[in-house]
């Protein structure tokens, strides 16, 4: 676990860190500032084939020619990227040599670009190095980074982290390090107009869990407090419009999810992401959406923290902050999970792991490994409230039937 092991130590340290891309351009036709990238060379890291139908693949390759740059795609990258991908874009990096390495997507391309970027200026590194947390090589040695995302959920433009897949033991491996946080973001609204109501949804919900989840960490701060409160309120007041087809509401959600991922590059996350990355390839009954996972899990876990009445506090203060109803902290506290709740009803989000469609066997067959491996997934370490294997799984188990969670 690294240095993320330490994260409850660390809150009592008099010295923090806060790291951000030097540069964040947003609003509308920001894009263009690809333009302005000062280089020789550029590879285009992309998924599907959404931006290419929509057009902007081709500005953003007319913008990188015309700051004078050779510029090569590397396309396909699938959700949930695996290593094999990461692996073949460290190759096509290593043979075209690229000054800028440009991602544009969902978090999936510019999750596996960060990857890849290590292994193209340091191929004799190995996966299983980069796993352990804060232990990247130091990059930039022969390229710059720029993150360009059109979805407004994962605000992997601006952090510290990268998840890639390893389809063959069916485990989310969260990376972590400063050293992989993107140079230039560029948050244009534009290309999240056309973005389906589904993911949407999911996408808002992550934005939505990272900001509560870093607001409750136990390396929240000064720094990154205020960034948390203001996208859970930005999230509350726009998603429901931005689902709905509101492009002004849209475009806010993209700004939203973007100072949510400032805050938790920062104060790092909790246990609904552990819960998410074990999950999401686990079961043969359903690939779970990040967001949606993420979506169903929070409630439960919410409860499960407040048990710390340090954690209860935060939550009470987000709950206050967001006027939601309540005297007491248990009673804010009921209010926020009951909001969250409404949301995901709201977003057609199930609210159980059940009803979502994972086969029920199969998930007693295979709770007990996953519950431990949550517990060493690298979020776990912030969480405001210790949890052991079986605690995990009885949560898990919450989460599967509905519930109430009482321990």
């Amino acid at each position: 676990m690294g240095n993320i092991n330490k994260a409850k130590e660390r809150k009592g340290y008099q010295m923090a860190r806060f790291t951000l891309p030097r540069d964040v351009y947003h609003g509308k036709g920001s894009l263009e500032e690809l333009k302005n990238l000062k280089g020789k060379k550029a590879i285009l890291v992309v998924g599907g084939g959404s931006m290419k139908r929509q057009g902007f693949l081709d500005k953003a390759v007319d913008y990188l020619k015309e700051a004078g740059m050779e510029v090569e795609l590397f396309e396909g990258v699938e959700p949930d990227p695996s290593v094999e991908t990461v692996m073949k874009g460290a190759e096509a990096m290593r043979a075209f040599e690229p000054d800028w390495i440009v991602s544009m997507g969902g978090g999936s391309p510019i999750d596996a670009a960060k990857a890849m970027w290590a292994f193209y200026e340091y191929p004799e590194t190995t996966f299983e190095d980069l796993i352990t947390p804060f232990n990247f090589p130091e990059l930039r040695q022969k390229a710059k980074f720029c993150a360009i995302p059109t979805t407004s959920g994962t605000a992997t433009e601006v952090t510290a982290f990268s998840v890639i897949t390893n389809y063959q033991t069916g485990v989310k491996y969260p990376l972590a390090d400063f050293n992989i946080t993107p140079d230039v973001a560029i948050v244009d609204p534009d290309l999240v107009v056309g973005l389906p109501a589904k993911q949407v949804a999911y996408t808002g919900m992550d934005a939505l869990t990272h900001a509560i989840e870093a607001y409750v960490s136990t390396l929240n701060g000064p720094f990154t407090d205020p960034l948390s409160l203001q996208a859970i309120e930005m999230v509350l007041d726009y998603l429901p419009a931005s689902y709905l087809g509101d492009m002004d509401a849209r475009e806010q959600m993209h700004y939203a999810q973007c100072l949510a991922g400032m805050s938790f590059s920062n104060a790092l996350l909790g246990i609904v992401h552990s819960m998410a990355h074990k999950t999401g390839a686990a079961f043969s009954t359903g690939h779970i959406p990040h967001g949606c996972a993420n979506a169903i899990y929070l409630p439960y876990v919410i409860k499960y923290n407040a048990k710390n009445p340090v954690a209860a506090s935060r939550y009470a203060q987000i709950a206050r902050r967001m006027g939601l109803e309540g005297i007491s902290d248990k009673a804010l506290i009921n209010s926020l999970c009951a909001k969250i709740d409404d949301f995901n009803v709201r977003l057609n989000i199930p609210k159980t792991l059940k009803d979502f469609g994972i086969d029920e066997a199969e998930f007693k067959e295979k709770i007990a490994k996953i519950a431990e491996l949550a517990v060493g997934d690298a979020c776990t370490g912030s969480n405001p409230r210790e949890i052991d294997p079986a605690a995990m799984e009885k949560l898990f188990t919450c989460t599967y039937y509905g519930t109430e969670v009482d321990f």
